[in-house]
């Protein structure tokens, strides 16, 4: 693998178009495994709303908590009926995803008008460790959802967002605020921010390698013998 690779985009527009275009989970999570990054995908469970739905961006990251009580003396923020979730979604900007863990998964975390108003903002998706619901609505409006399924169950008496843009955990995978997830049929991967020039560079290389030994491999070439010359497969 060429290690003098020159990055190719400017902005995160150029790069999420590149990611578009180019690239799949499967490739970038090769690239992390090189580089030492083994634990990058997030839960299997979480699968697109819509089948064929492509998610990239940065993580705006959401901490959601069960909750047995609508109000707190300790924490104003409990005594919202949302706890700060509204706050949390009209701060999202451009090109963010909604990324929310923290509860039970025995209510939605997601719904139709949430993403009329992110879609409005510019965000680029939501990723919920649990339930989405609204599921036709969701898919009227086209905005990019994983979750774990259809669930109408509502958050607002069970679940209050307690916080956001702060480092969390699914299942083990760590997001911190603006990493990079990519998310698509075969999962949802975690780009660290301190790495991603490097896997990005190495992942389009890759890929673009990988659409080589396919046309040989189509034209009969042996699986060794592609491996062999090109060092892909």
């Amino acid at each position: 693998m060429n290690q003098n690779l020159q990055k190719t985009w400017k902005n995160d527009d150029e790069l999420f178009h590149i990611i578009r275009n180019e690239l799949y989970t499967a490739v970038i999570g090769d690239i992390m495994d090189v580089l030492g990054y083994m634990n990058q995908f997030l839960p299997p469970q979480l699968r697109p709303l819509t089948e064929g739905d492509f998610i990239v961006g940065r993580a705006m990251t959401v901490v959601e908590a069960d909750i047995v009580s609508q109000s707190s003396v300790n924490n104003t923020a409990l005594n919202k009926p949302f706890g700060l979730m509204l706050e949390a979604l009209d701060d999202l900007k451009k090109n963010e995803i909604y990324v929310c863990t923290g509860a039970s998964p025995t209510y939605a975390l997601w719904g139709e008008l949430m993403s009329v108003r992110a879609k409005y903002l510019g965000a680029a998706g939501a990723i919920v460790d649990g339930y989405s619901r609204d599921t036709n609505g969701i898919r009227a409006v086209g905005f990019p959802v994983f979750s774990y399924g259809c669930y109408a169950q509502d958050q607002a008496p069970r679940g209050k967002v307690i916080d956001y843009r702060v480092p969390l955990s699914i299942k083990g995978v760590r997001v911190c605020p603006g990493d990079i997830l990519v998310g698509d049929i075969d999962g949802v991967c975690v780009v660290p921010q301190e790495i991603e020039n490097e896997v990005f560079k190495r992942a389009i290389e890759k890929a673009r390698g990988e659409r080589t030994v396919l046309q040989s491999l189509q034209e009969g070439m042996a699986a060794k013998a592609a491996f062999e010359k090109y060092k892909i497969m």
